[in-house]
């Protein structure tokens, strides 16, 4: 998308934002509100390392700018107002922008110091966003994080705005060339974990804490591990990758999980088989997404798929409704089906309801609503840990265990796209920019 449009699309997300936040500001008392951008966290109390910055979430919907110690003041009726520090610091200088777009949308102000900021701030009954508490009271702000307010914000953020879109589609299409390159690479030979990793920061052009979550990049068993970060360093001879890994632009976040599998043998064409239906599965799913439909009604499907899949494969010896009913899917499938995802890999918002009690790690509970941002992402998984107990209790009978034990090695299957929720139907963002989702190399 060319900067024009970009900046077009941010100064309409910003006006759009202003209005909003205007209307929740009055809703809850407030005259005004301050966002802090953050400040690098201590790795440790026991000395002076610090984490590379990771702006707030609050802060960076408004304008990508990865500074500490800035504060953006929000007055109804008012333009945006953004106040930058301009302390000289010879440690460390943060990142430039890597966009100028930004700009146009607030008045802004450079500032010597986070004492001067204060002589800035509005006046009145002011709401603090942000990590920093001592910051807020330097400044004289009483009310930090409100709860009704910050509820209230969080809520806005379950609808993108097409500027919102397109950033999180960028980012779809900056993490596309590191699952090309570490589908070649896996093609190619055998590697290491730690290796594929570093290739797909290379080929996304990203340093490992630009990532929108740590990546996870699983040879063979490990996969079974669903967030699977302690990396192999040696290479090993593994006959499927599991690839889940996003990139980001502006600070948003995409979300992508690819499984490939090579080589010959019974247990690697079963695999294959298995990884083609996840695939097809997957996509029937994105198709299903539509206004009105409850998520969890869209997780409970993709139950009843698994569950046919294990049947047609030869894995479960029952029927895959009685495969449900039973809580066996849930051995072989034990995670949600997605979640909201923007500015936070887990985007806030869509998991105020509590799922129900056999669904507990499903994070989206929402009634499926236009301009919503989530993730499709069924998988089956060989993890130990869950099919023991199914191994060793009254329904063993219903499993094929030679096929679990030929199959375990290669520790599972996921495919997760992203996909926004318009007025005509549902866009996929991640097969606009990675078509393929998963198979042969």
């Amino acid at each position: 998308m060319d900067r024009k449009t970009l900046e077009e699309l941010h100064r309409a997300h910003v006006s759009r934002l202003a209005s909003d936040t205007a209307k929740a500001l009055q809703q809850h008392g407030f005259d005004a509100l301050v966002v802090h951008s953050g400040a690098p966290q201590k790795r440790t109390l026991a000395d002076d390392q610090f984490w590379p910055l990771r702006v707030t979430p609050e802060f960076q919907r408004w304008l990508p700018l990865s500074e500490a110690g800035c504060a953006l003041a929000v007055e109804p009726g008012r333009k945006p107002r953004l106040l930058r520090l301009s302390e000289t610091n010879f440690w460390e200088a943060p990142p430039p922008p890597e966009t100028d777009y930004l700009w146009s949308a607030f008045d802004v102000s450079e500032v010597g110091s986070p004492a001067q900021m204060r002589d800035l701030l509005p006046r009145g009954r002011v709401a603090f966003l942000g990590d920093e508490a001592a910051v807020a009271a330097a400044w004289g702000i009483a009310d930090v994080n409100p709860p009704g307010l910050v509820a209230a914000l969080e809520q806005l953020r379950v609808h993108k705005t097409p500027y919102e879109e397109e950033c999180i589609a960028e980012a779809n299409r900056r993490a596309a060339p590191g699952h090309q390159e570490l589908r070649r690479l896996f093609a190619s030979g055998d590697w290491a974990e730690l290796d594929m990793h570093l290739a797909f920061l290379a080929a996304t052009r990203q340093d490992d804490a630009e990532t929108p979550y740590k990546n996870i990049v699983a040879l063979g068993a490990h996969s079974a591990t669903l967030h699977h970060v302690s990396y192999s360093k040696r290479a090993v001879a593994a006959q499927s990758l599991l690839v889940d890994a996003g990139a980001g632009f502006a600070g948003y976040g995409s979300d992508v999980t690819r499984t490939w599998v090579k080589g010959g043998g019974a247990a690697a064409s079963g695999f294959a088989g298995l990884v083609a239906q996840v695939e097809a599965m997957q996509q029937r799913l994105c198709a299903q997404v539509r206004v009105g439909l409850p998520y969890g009604a869209l997780h409970d499907e993709s139950h009843r798929q698994v569950g046919g899949i294990l049947r047609e494969t030869g894995l479960l010896k029952t029927s895959g409704e009685e495969a449900v009913a039973s809580g066996v899917t849930r051995a072989f499938y034990p995670h949600g089906l997605g979640h909201s995802l923007g500015l936070q890999c887990h985007d806030v918002g869509c998991a105020t309801v509590k799922p129900r009690p056999d669904n507990p790690f499903l994070r989206n509970t929402t009634v499926i609503s236009e301009r919503q941002c989530f993730t499709i992402e069924p998988g089956i998984y060989f993890i130990d840990a869950l099919l023991r107990p199914l191994r060793e209790g009254p329904l063993a009978r219903t499993v094929d265990w030679n096929m679990v034990d030929a199959l375990a090695p290669f520790g599972g299957i996921r495919i997760e796209d992203d996909v926004v929720v318009g007025p005509d139907g549902v866009r996929n963002l991640t097969r606009e920019a990675l078509p393929k989702g998963g198979g042969k190399p």
